[in-house]
């Protein structure tokens, strides 16, 4: 089972389970509120006036953030300054702790696999206080290592009753208490074999799968081959060739308003050795530093997929292409996530307003939002989507999570839910760099429609399993020990990471065209991304959990289109409040979500999470799994119309580019190196 990552949220503290509780008399409460209006002059001038206390200028949506007792808000909401208020955005104390799971269970199996001289070695983790005991155990592995020697979790010896005499390679165990482990804390499963195998093992030659009482179970994860050496994303992504033609994302600055960022020397210097990371800003202090140090790791990890400029090996040897995405492009880091992966909205919208008021300064392209919350109010009014519409405004492509709220239909969290933006849902591999007959969309992957009807998420990129750097006194590092690799990258998952990818995407499109404004990067890659289609023609997920598809970066660049990116929208209209807009999805009185022609375009069967005979992503393998089967059955599936139409236009295209002399990928020259 594919599990989603910690997707950082934006929190309204006293809305939630998790604030402190509430200062206990009225009298000695100080409200945390945000007041907007035509100036934020005269709103401090206001606030100020009354002994209220001015903590956030936000100038960039024309409002401030405010302390002010009960009766000093009275007076200030009743000044004509005032056009609106939100008076309920209390600062409390922010906790230390989460509470704990209410599952009686919760062991977690180590995403690595060990080899030792004798056999293997499986660190098992129990993430709750309370002991776990094991009750089954079903273990495959190569017949080449002939039989179990010895085996053993913890200090708990397992009978050799219970695996003597079994089949070769394959064994099921039942564990009967009180003659059972019991795994606290971490305990690991080792199991020694009679042979020695003629080649090295692979982690994916063994299926481990362990059930503990209560009801939890984990199991071993096929893994990457030498997962350290290759991430493998930019091989699927297409970005690995494009590296090897020195598009590497040099001279486009990407921001990322995150959790801080580790200053790992992969992160801090491009490929070239040379300082790529041009500003750091904290928004939970308001102050511009050297270090915005990560105490989540959220942050180094989403940045690491971006710009990770180690190279990527094969065999001990370079390949030519790169870890992150985009290796060369340059970094601003932006705080504004604690510890727990938790923000302040007034927080997120100080943090978006630096981007955008030193967007020329330090030449920034695209910022990064891999952060979410349950919209509380209609886009125009959500004072984050507000300032992300004017960041959009200024010739910032914004990238965002859908969430990882899934699999329910509308819930794309905020700012996602914004129309003009690019949402991103997630992808997994299946751990199959190779093929993707088994790539699917994993059930956290949030879907819309959003609360106005749009449909949302735009795209899905991979976000399964995406390896990258953290700090290593990181609270994800700390509390997530299972997801590290021996060599020290973290492996997570979620729709935070799928968006890392397209905004490395996109750096490396605005190197080879840096003229393209948000709107045409927008157009190119839902006009170039790759639906999910059944052998029937149908769509194999619904619009609302795939939006236009599957994108890679080099069908962006030969296929994607210009000139359509929010093109039925007003987005100088909506920020002046004279316009807002609603999308066409309907949703029926049993919450499910329609739209004209959604029965005849839909496959009413959800689409398998694996391998798949029947899902082909894109039309040129739908139309050409169809053709094998033409040729081979009497009576086959002819391809739907409007797909054949599709893939012969592409198919044009892709031979007109190839009789073509290649363009001139030479890397462009930093203007400020």
């Amino acid at each position: 089972m594919l599990k989603s990552s910690h997707l950082c949220k934006i929190v309204f503290w006293a809305n939630t389970l998790l604030c402190a509780t509430a200062v206990a008399s009225e009298a000695t409460t100080v409200h945390q509120v945000l007041l907007q209006g035509s100036s934020t002059a005269e709103l401090t001038a206001l606030v100020e006036s009354v002994g209220g206390t001015v903590t956030h200028d936000l100038h960039i949506i024309d409002a401030v953030g405010a302390k002010l007792a009960p009766e000093q808000l009275a007076q200030v909401v009743k000044s004509p300054l005032v056009s609106r208020h939100i008076d309920d955005l209390s600062d409390t104390e922010r906790p230390d702790t989460k509470p704990e799971d209410d599952a009686e269970c919760k062991v977690r199996g180590h995403i690595e696999l060990d080899f030792t001289p004798q056999g293997i070695r499986w660190p098992l983790y129990n993430k709750r206080s309370t002991p776990a005991t094991l009750e089954k155990l079903a273990l495959t592995w190569p017949p080449a290592l002939g039989a179990i020697a010895q085996m053993s979790v913890g200090k708990y010896t397992v009978p050799p009753a219970l695996y003597r005499d079994v089949e070769n390679g394959k064994l099921d165990i039942i564990f009967t208490p009180p003659d059972a482990p019991v795994i606290e804390q971490r305990m690991d499963l080792e199991v020694a074999f009679e042979s020695d195998a003629a080649l090295p093992p692979r982690q994916s030659d063994f299926k481990i799968d362990a059930t503990f009482s209560g009801g939890c179970s984990t199991d071993l994860v096929p893994g990457y081959v030498a997962n350290h050496e290759d991430y493998y994303y930019n091989t699927v992504s297409g970005a690995d060739a494009l590296h090897r033609q020195g598009v590497t994302g040099k001279g486009v600055t990407v921001a990322v308003v995150d959790s801080g960022l580790w200053e790992n020397e992969a992160l801090m210097n491009d490929t070239a050795g040379k300082n790529r990371v041009v500003a750091r800003y904290d928004a939970l202090l308001d102050v511009v530093d050297e270090e915005v140090v990560d105490e989540s790791g959220h942050g180094t990890h989403i940045s690491s997929i971006i710009v990770h400029s180690g190279p990527t090996l094969r065999n001990g040897r370079p390949t030519g292409s790169f870890k992150g995405v985009a290796p060369d492009a340059n970094l601003v880091a932006v705080k504004v996530l604690d510890r727990q992966g938790l923000a302040h909205v007034l927080e997120i919208v100080r943090a978006i307003q630096w981007v955008v008021d030193h967007r020329e300064e330090y030449k920034i392209r695209i910022l990064n939002l891999s952060l979410a919350q349950t919209p509380r109010w209609p886009y125009w009014e959500d004072p984050v989507n507000q300032a992300v519409m004017r960041a959009w405004a200024s010739g910032i492509a914004v990238v965002a999570a859908a969430g990882n709220e899934g699999p329910d239909a509308e819930t794309i969290g905020s700012p996602g839910n914004l129309p003009y933006i690019i949402t991103v849902g997630a992808v997994t591999d299946s751990w199959t760099p190779d093929t993707r007959d088994d790539d699917y969309i994993p059930d956290f992957s949030s879907q819309g429609p959003t609360p106005s009807g749009h449909v949302k998420p735009d795209i899905v990129a991979l976000g399964g399993h995406m390896t990258g750097l953290i700090r290593p006194e990181s609270a994800l590092a700390q509390e997530q020990p299972e997801d590290m690799l021996r060599t020290g990258e973290f492996v997570s998952t979620g729709s935070s990471q799928a968006s890392a990818m397209v905004s490395g995407m996109l750096a490396l499109i605005l190197q080879l065209e840096p003229d393209l404004t948000p709107d045409d990067l927008k157009c190119m890659l839902v006009t170039s991304a790759e639906p999910a289609i059944n052998r029937d023609g149908k769509l194999a997920y619904s619009p609302f959990q795939q939006g236009y598809g599957y994108v890679t970066v080099t069908r962006a660049i030969m296929l994607g289109e210009t000139g359509c990116g929010n093109f039925e929208l007003n987005l100088q209209a909506d920020i002046a409040g004279e316009e807002h807009f609603y999308g066409p999805a309907v949703v029926a009185e049993d919450s499910s979500a329609t739209l004209p022609g959604y029965r005849e375009l839909v496959s009413s069967s959800p689409s398998e999470k694996g391998l798949s005979v029947n899902r082909k992503w894109g039309v040129k393998d739908y139309i050409e799994n169809l053709q094998e089967s033409i040729d081979a059955t009497p009576s086959p599936q002819m391809p739907a119309p409007q797909w054949m139409e599709q893939y012969l236009r592409e198919k044009a295209i892709i031979e007109r580019l190839s009789s073509q002399p290649p363009p001139n990928t030479q890397p462009t020259q930093s203007p400020d190196r």
